[in-house]
């Protein structure tokens, strides 16, 4: 599957039209960025079953400060909508690798009772 490039016209269809997003925030000049991408566009050969896509932070400032990207590379993960990593630097292949197997992993039923009780806690 091809990586899509994100901008403030597709970035929420992307995340509510798809079980999971990753999303890597970089830009031209960052090294760590340019890194970083072989390791991101092997991991979107390997996993078809999601959607991998790039917010390029100098072309599309507005959605950068809207998801408050400090620092690049970030890389925000989404499962049915809800963030569930987001996390600035680089990551080593197996780093992203376990990643992934981590959120394919988890019962999102348990996910969105446990939000529900930290806001009940929370009011």
């Amino acid at each position: 599957m091809a990586t899509l490039e994100l901008n403030s016209d597709n970035f929420n269809a992307t995340i509510q039209g798809n079980d999971i997003v990753i999303i890597d925030f970089w830009a031209e000049w960052c090294g760590p960025c340019k890194s970083f991408a072989p390791t991101f566009d092997r991991a979107s050969e390997n996993h078809q079953d999601i959607t991998f896509a790039k917010v390029n932070t100098e072309e599309q400032t507005e959605l950068a400060q809207a998801c408050q990207i400090r620092s690049i590379p970030t890389l925000m993960i989404f499962r049915q909508q809800i963030l569930l990593f987001n996390q600035a630097g680089a990551l080593a292949p197996a780093q992203l690798e376990d990643v992934i197997d981590k959120v394919k992993e988890l019962d999102m039923d348990q996910v969105r009772a446990s939000m529900e009780e930290e806001q009940k806690q929370e009011n």
